[in-house]
């Protein structure tokens, strides 16, 4: 059987001086470049999402525009398809990238299951295609779609690693809920060197 890397929204918008930038996120994207320049070749296939949220719409109540966001379900505008906000971050080497999901157009979107290819693959079918029955899980952010990612990946029936070193958070105290969660649930918890 294979194993996928999946590299959740490590996006500028997502990065220290973005539109939701959490600390450590630039380090992040740097920390998972370096990681696939050593481990890349033991990855059947390594998929990186991002939030592409509309520009003309709230995207599904996600966006706060009649309010001030509440950081829970409603967020500042952020992400939005097109702009330098949704980019990876330049500091992320995309180049063993197989597969680039987009996720969020329209509607609130936190796991990378909830994304497609542009040609129009899920998650679901693409780990299925290609064997793949272990799932390791980095990027930002810890507390929200690395949390909801490895949580769908649990419930597809893969073995999912948490890789601690290379995923950065909003907050302390739930950024640690959600690992602890996800322990729980069933992943390992594993710090690359």
């Amino acid at each position: 059987m294979g194993k996928a890397l999946f590299i959740i929204d490590v996006q500028n918008d997502f990065t220290e001086g973005g539109a939701l930038g959490v600390d450590g996120g630039a380090a992040v994207a740097a920390g998972i470049t370096e990681y696939l320049r050593a481990h890349g070749d033991e990855y059947t296939i390594v998929l990186a999402s991002r939030d592409w949220h509309d520009a003309d719409n709230d995207n599904g109540g996600h966006f706060a525009t009649d309010a001030e966001p509440d950081f829970v379900t409603t967020w500042p505008v952020h992400c939005v398809a097109g702009t330098t906000g949704a980019e990876y971050h330049p500091a992320l080497d995309t180049s063993r990238v197989g597969y680039h999901i987009r996720k969020g157009q329209g509607v609130p979107a936190y796991s990378i299951f909830e994304g497609r290819t542009d040609a129009g693959s899920s998650v679901h079918n693409l780990l299925d295609e290609h064997g793949i029955d272990t799932v390791d899980v980095a990027g930002i952010a810890t507390d929200y779609c690395v949390r909801a990612s490895a949580l769908d990946a649990l419930e597809h029936g893969q073995r999912v690693r948490v890789l601690t070193s290379l995923v950065a958070g909003v907050a302390p105290g739930s950024s640690d809920a959600a690992l602890a969660e996800l322990a729980h649930a069933g992943a390992e918890l594993i710090a690359t060197e």
